[in-house]
């Protein structure tokens, strides 16, 4: 829940010129709070970056006021979608139940969902990682078709890494997106990034592995400049 707006436009202004060159390597998708959304995507206008939102309702219209539908952002030009992300789950108690009705209006309305996942600090303690990741996953998105799986993004965000800056480590970070991969078809192919204090310092370790394919960058991509320098790390500029 960060800037308004004209702040919005001021860092597509910053941030686009350089990230251009950025997008003949990798894809970017800037993903912001519902206010700036059309000042987002008329910025990227003719740009290859990406515009998201951060979250959506499942039902198309009706009476649920202050929510904000699928359809809705899409009809402004959003192309990607933030599902089921840890803050929603834990401080507005979201479920994976209501995570697999976002994942379906945004399939309908042509967005691609961002569905996160992963566990808490006492999940984590207890070794059970792999056992609440993987029931996110099958209850998030094991409904859909191999084609429509392997179309998403996921985002591996353990839950005790995120804005602590204690970032899981990258082979266990990768080995928990492998057998994300594992937990249903077509994820053998979907693109799947992690998430947790990734910053420019780490962000290379992190995207080196063979199955992490990026990341779902938060605090450090609040200015522009500090995400530039991220995003060529995890390329390997850096």
């Amino acid at each position: 829940m960060f800037k308004s707006p004209l702040e919005t436009r001021e860092y597509v202004e910053a941030f686009a010129p350089e990230a251009a060159a950025l997008t003949e390597r990798t894809d970017i998708v800037l993903c912001a709070p519902f206010t700036d959304l059309t000042a987002l995507v008329d910025s990227l206008s003719g740009s290859r970056i990406g515009a998201g939102a951060q979250d959506c309702y499942w039902t198309p219209e009706g009476a649920f006021t202050g929510e904000v539908s699928a359809s809705m952002i899409a009809g402004i030009g959003c192309r990607y979608c933030i599902v089921g992300h840890s803050e929603r789950r834990q401080q507005f108690c979201e479920t994976d139940a209501m995570v697999a009705k976002k994942v379906n209006a945004l399939i309908a309305e042509g967005v691609t969902p961002i569905v996160c996942v992963g566990e808490s600090l006492e999940e984590h303690k207890a070794g059970a990682t792999l056992q609440r990741v993987m029931q996110q996953v099958s209850d998030g998105v094991g409904h859909l078709t191999d084609d429509q799986r392997a179309a998403i993004v996921i985002a591996y965000e353990p839950i005790w890494a995120i804005g602590t800056g204690l970032a899981d480590t990258p082979e266990n970070a990768n080995r928990t997106i492998a057998l994300i991969r594992q937990t249903a078809g077509g994820l053998d192919d979907a693109r799947i990034l992690y998430g947790g204090s990734m910053k420019a310092e780490n962000a290379m370790a992190l995207c080196q592995e063979p199955d992490i394919d990026g990341g779902l960058v938060g605090s450090a991509s609040l200015h522009p400049a500090a995400f530039l320098t991220l995003i060529k790390s995890g390329l390997g500029d850096a």
